[in-house]
């Protein structure tokens, strides 16, 4: 298959609103691509690499793309850029930029305009199907003809769904059935969605609830076979060597399998959340630092050979119990309104963001499926993308400041943008910005720099109110900034939708 199919169907996917139409279009592509390449192929429509990180980045790719004259013709395969990236990613040590160059210069060479602006994009993570996972997801069951529960299930267990298409399109819905919870191979978690307040949860819920502490932590999966241990984030990304006193709290479980969901989190000597930055910083790198992390668990996927995932909550925590109960984050079951209410503001005075509310009868099921979890904050708080800042005055002039936000399009949209903060933002955070935003510019005028849609901060607000100044027809009221999320991708953001949930009555 031509790389230029690809490229066509996502400009063809980018250029329409209807999701009905993007799928049509993208199960067209996904059914004509031969076995070798339906991976790389949902990969690239979902804005992701099959390599992970290139170890290329902007300025590299600032420094050679320009100059190459694009193709007149398409004639890249599919399998040329696979190599290609390949390439790049396994490219280190001595002499490795010089070799990125020339690896870059021979595909950009042989690209069209379109194909070039494409490869930035997906180089860059830029490409605007980033946001369509669940949309190709949609494409995907068209395209194998098989049903799209059957499709979703197989792409939680295997943390893939490119291998989940290429399942799919190999052996239909009994290829797909093949695809189980393997311990050591990461599960995509289960979200969950805002609730208004407890007194709401418990109304959508019903009685049988457990309501736990909603910790301000970094998401864990911790996998445990005999003495292996694997620790993933949220994003599936293994991070086993960076917490090793995690994988020793593991290795000391009584059991011989286990997959656990959790939190971990960083406590000061009083046991009180120390900020959120402090448990991410232990993400980035190998190295264990001073930062002990603390694991608390609030689900149990697998125990000694049983898989759980079908169960309802309530036999999990039973088993998480059993396993790890020592471990296990500050719950009630059952409670009354009065009891919930209180167990809200012990977490509020314990330092945490507030509670889950969860039904005791739900499966797990990875993303935001129905709202059979719940999360109550002290009040809303929205993930958005940063889309550019305006240069500060006063005491903040020379320092990039008044934040433009925009929330996530559900249909694979360019973000749309509700609303400007510059409140919320220290002298530290003020420094990190005026340094960071540059490297994800992509223009600038006399009082804005733009940024590429890849920063996710999580703003606090009151609410939201009818707009007609942006374009989502809402803006925030009385933003203000929390923290940034390095652990989030813009794909990962609040959608447009979620932000007018928030719209009174």
């Amino acid at each position: 298959m031509l790389f230029a199919e690809v490229v066509a169907v996502s400009t063809e996917v980018a250029g329409t609103r209807s999701r009905t139409a993007k799928i049509t279009a993208l199960a067209a592509v996904i059914r004509a691509a031969g076995p070798a390449d339906v991976c790389p192929v949902v990969a690239w429509l979902s804005g992701e690499l099959l390599q992970g990180r290139l170890g290329t980045g902007w300025r590299t790719l600032a420094r050679t793309a320009p100059a190459l004259t694009p193709a007149a013709e398409p004639e890249l395969t599919i399998e040329e850029v696979t190599a290609a990236l390949d390439e790049l990613a396994g490219t280190s040590g001595a002499g490795s930029v010089a070799r990125r160059d020339a690896v870059l210069t021979a595909l950009f060479g042989r690209a069209t305009a379109a194909e070039q602006r494409f490869l930035v994009g997906l180089i860059t993570g830029e490409v605007r199907q980033g946001a369509l996972a669940g949309v190709v997801t949609d494409a995907v069951a068209r395209a194998a003809e098989v049903p799209l529960e059957t499709v979703r299930r197989a792409a939680m267990l295997s943390g893939s769904l490119p291998d989940t298409a290429a399942a799919a399109l190999c052996g239909g819905a009994d290829e797909l059935a093949g695809f189980g919870l393997e311990v050591l191979r990461g599960v995509s978690p289960m979200l969950a969605s805002p609730a208004e307040d407890v007194a709401s949860a418990l109304a959508d819920l019903g009685p049988d609830v457990s309501v736990e502490y909603k910790l301000d932590g970094a998401r864990i999966q911790v996998h445990r076979l005999g003495e292996e241990v694997r620790v993933y984030t949220r994003t599936l990304r293994d991070i086993t060597d960076a917490v090793p006193e995690i994988v020793a709290l593991a290795r000391e479980l009584p059991c011989r399998s286990v997959v656990l969901d959790g939190e971990s989190l960083a406590l000061t000597d009083a046991g009180r959340p120390r900020p959120f930055q402090e448990t991410m910083s232990r993400f980035g790198s190998s190295e264990s630092g001073e930062t002990v992390l603390r694991p608390y668990f609030f689900d149990c996927l697998h125990l000694d050979g049983r898989d759980l995932l079908d169960e309802p909550l309530s036999v999990r925590l039973d088993a998480l119990q059993a396993v790890a109960g020592g471990l296990r984050i500050p719950a009630l079951t059952r409670p009354t309104a009065d009891e919930a209410a209180a167990q809200y503001a012990a977490a509020l005075t314990a330092g945490h963001e507030g509670v889950m509310v969860k039904s005791l009868d739900s499966p797990y099921a990875a993303g935001r499926r129905g709202r059979a979890w719940q999360k109550v904050k002290q009040s809303h708080t929205l993930d958005l993308i940063v889309l550019g800042a305006e240069w500060g005055y006063g005491r903040r002039t020379g320092m990039l400041s008044n934040l433009h936000l925009g929330a996530r399009d559900p249909d694979g949209g360019a973000p749309i943008m509700v609303g400007k903060t510059f409140k919320g933002l220290t002298d530290a955070l003020l420094r990190w910005q005026t340094e960071e935003f540059p490297r994800h510019e992509i223009s600038r005028d006399e009082h804005t720099v733009h940024l590429r849609p890849e920063i996710v901060v999580e703003i606090e607000l009151d609410g939201v109110q009818v707009s007609r100044r942006y374009p989502g027809g809402v803006a925030l009221r009385f933003a203000r900034v929390l923290r940034y999320r390095p652990d989030k991708t813009a794909a990962e953001a609040d959608t447009i939708d979620a932000v007018r949930a928030l719209l009174p009555g």
